[in-house]
Formats: structure tokens, C-alpha cells, sequence
């Protein structure tokens, strides 16, 4: 699944993220959600949310379901 639809996104589901420095190599990083930033239904670039370690980046994939 791809992050673009917030309805997806929960807090406590293990996703995949590109960081902001991260973009233009495309580089992902893993982790569990602990907040969502992204306050429209969907973004054609990913949800941006802040993982449980601080964190923050645009979901590319969705690794499991809360």
C-alpha cells in the first residue's frame, strides 16, 4: 500500500518513509508512526507524519496494519 490517503495512515503501523534530506536519493527509513502531520484526505506525495524516534518524512509504503 502507498501512503498517499490519510484514511491508511495510524498511529502505531510500521511504515516506510523518505526523509526530507532524503529526497532526492530516494533513501527509505523504517519505523512505527507516532503522529500524523498531514491534515488533508490525501497528498500525492505521501502523508508526512513523525515517527516514534522523532523523525519526520513523507510515507512512501505501508509495512503493516494497525
Amino acid at each position: 500500500m502507498n501512503g498517499q490517503n490519510r484514511k491508511d495512515v495510524k498511529p502505531g503501523i510500521t511504515v516506510r518513509i523518505v526523509l526530507k534530506q532524503d529526497q532526492r536519493s530516494g533513501k527509505l527509513t523504517d519505523g512505527i508512526v507516532k503522529d500524523i502531520l498531514t491534515n488533508s484526505p490525501q497528498h500525492p506525495h505521501g502523508i508526512k507524519v513523525r515517527l516514534m524516534d522523532g523523525q519526520v518524512g513523507r510515507v512512501k509504503e505501508i509495512l503493516t496494519s494497525p
